[in-house]
């Protein structure tokens, strides 16, 4: 059995907000073994048209995902919680190899266990193409 990753639910407006700034601070990190341990064994996502299933697809997943988008930044903020559920709203921003910036928006809805550990996570994104001196982030 895995240690508890608090905070754990039911969450309160203070520890969902932590959990939030937690995933925000572990994604830009972009160190995908750090940031697969915030999930389940077994975690379900939808990640644009990319369904994934455990961690080692998540970590496969974001170690693609960094390859390619050079420079990430993010930021996350709360929009909605209730028990063990979350809705969060983002945005990030990266440049490819060929230094063409995006600003990445989405909304992911989160389920956690009741250890902390998120079980699902489904996002959809957008992307824009910026010039790099539009960055916001």
């Amino acid at each position: 059995m895995e240690e508890k990753r608090y905070p754990i639910p039911p969450f309160t407006m203070e520890t969902a907000m932590q959990k939030v700034q937690a995933a925000e601070d572990a994604w830009n990190t972009r160190n995908p073994e750090q940031v697969a341990m915030a999930y389940t064994i077994d975690t379900e996502w939808r990640n644009r048209t990319d369904f994934i299933n455990g961690r080692a697809e998540v970590r496969a997943f974001l170690t693609a995902k960094w390859d390619k988008e050079l420079g990430y930044k993010l930021k996350k903020e709360l929009w909605g919680f209730r028990e063990n559920r979350m809705a969060v709203r983002f945005e990030y921003e990266w440049h490819d190899v060929n230094g063409q910036w995006y600003r990445s928006y989405g909304n992911e809805l989160w389920e956690f266990d009741e250890n902390g550990y998120m079980r699902k996570r489904f996002a959809s994104i957008n992307d824009l193409p910026i010039a790099e001196t539009n960055k916001k982030l």
